[in-house]
């Protein structure tokens, strides 16, 4: 029987009562009102890379799309009055970084500073993900979704998709305050994606966003780069944090076919070059990387009212924010947050502990290949309670958290 540690980056989470994959577009939109028609719970899943489900079984439906076409409406080259725009469509069960991998191969620009994020297309909007300069919001055009309220399909403009800092109207349909889920819509939002329609522009060169990027290419912000070189450096950047999934996680019979296997060979090899004992025994298997067992970024940066912010000590982080009221804020890092409160990389709540804070990033909560659900959430916790009293602030977790509670 299939289960969520099968399925998750983080490798932990009970049995499934039923999991289904469907193949075509009628058929997504079939098992999820077959689910709701019963009132079972139902978890539409992409990557497994932003959930954290307890250990206990889930009685429910979980579904994950299995069409992954890419298809590119518009012609991949300027036209000839030098209109560059190119419309891109990706089913929802596509793999994210794949996607990039085929927008950077096409010759587009847009997304190439999000290489690397594991989970899907249809995930990609409900999270807004984003990373080194760029957030997926700045290259959607519409999202084509099944309303599960009123059993109807509908594309949604980019303009009404409600994105903010890892949030999106899909996402805010889950939840009726932080980390708390709403009592109908959870931990499925109302709107199942269906299809995604990006607006890239026709471009081998790419803007260098964000610093950190910057310095890894020894240029300056804003410079023009190649796509590939932009998105080969995000992959060193990300792989050197710890903040790139396992790729061993293939292997595993229940997410076969889920990635390219070209692209899923790329990833093995880079992973094993980066292994020290890959380094010594060079035709050695890669062995999992337990850095990458994890759900990525496990808590958000807060956003905090001014008068919040100035009561942070002067060396903290801070960046203009808006806050969901639509006022001014300011964002802080959460790992600045973690690190000053006392934890460090790789710290345990106890030292035989099988799971603990990355030893590359302390973001990231990490299974140290036996940990159950209920240690990664004890983990969170006890990061929670020691930011808070050290700083009055309640970190909120970024994954999907099913069956546990850490507000």
């Amino acid at each position: 029987m299939t289960s969520f540690a099968d399925l998750t980056t983080i490798a932990v989470g009970g049995r499934i009562a039923r999991f289904v994959e469907p193949t075509s577009r009628v058929g997504v939109i079939e098992a999820v009102e077959d689910a709701d028609s019963k009132g079972l719970p139902l978890c539409v899943i992409g990557g497994g890379s932003n959930l954290l489900v307890s250990d206990e079984p889930f009685d429910g439906v979980v579904i994950r799309d299995a069409r992954r076409r890419i298809t590119v409406p518009d012609e991949a080259a300027p036209v000839e009055n030098g209109e560059r725009i190119v419309h891109v469509n990706a089913e929802a069960g596509a793999n994210w970084d794949d996607f990039v991998a085929f927008t950077v191969e096409l010759g587009l620009e847009g997304v190439e500073g999000l290489s690397g994020i594991p989970g899907t297309v249809g995930a990609s909007v409900v999270q807004n993900i984003g990373a080194y300069g760029q957030e997926v919001a700045s290259s959607v055009e519409s999202v084509e979704v099944w309303d599960r309220k009123t059993k109807t399909t509908r594309d949604i403009p980019a303009a009404d998709m409600g994105f903010g800092y890892r949030m999106s109207a899909l996402k805010a349909s889950m939840y009726q305050a932080p980390a708390v889920p709403a009592d109908r819509f959870f931990p499925t939002p109302r709107y199942v994606v269906l299809s995604v329609t990006f607006v890239l522009r026709h471009s081998a060169q790419g803007t260098v966003g964000y610093g950190q990027l910057a310095k890894a290419l020894g240029v300056e912000v804003g410079d023009r780069m190649a796509t590939t070189v932009i998105r080969n450096a995000v992959l060193q950047v990300r792989a050197a944090k710890g903040m790139l999934e396992d790729a061993t996680r293939y292997g595993n019979p229940a997410m076969a076919g889920t990635k390219r296997t070209d692209q899923v060979a790329i990833a093995m090899n880079a992973q094993a070059a980066q292994a020290d004992a890959s380094a010594t025994q060079p035709d050695a298997a890669p062995a999992p990387d337990y850095d990458r067992h994890s759900c990525g970024s496990f808590f958000m940066n807060p956003i905090l009212h001014p008068a919040a912010a100035a009561a942070l000590p002067p060396d903290a982080p801070r960046f203009a924010a808006t806050l969901p009221d639509g006022t001014p804020g300011v964002k802080t890092s959460a790992a600045w947050l973690i690190d000053h409160a006392g934890f460090h990389k790789g710290y345990r709540i106890a030292p035989d502990a099988p799971a603990s804070l990355s030893t590359l990033h302390t973001l990231a909560l990490t299974n140290r290949g036996s940990a159950s659900a209920a240690d990664i959430a004890a983990l969170a916790k006890a990061v929670q309670d020691g930011v808070e009293q050290a700083f009055g602030i309640r970190l909120v977790p970024e994954p999907v958290v099913v069956g546990l509670d850490l507000r």
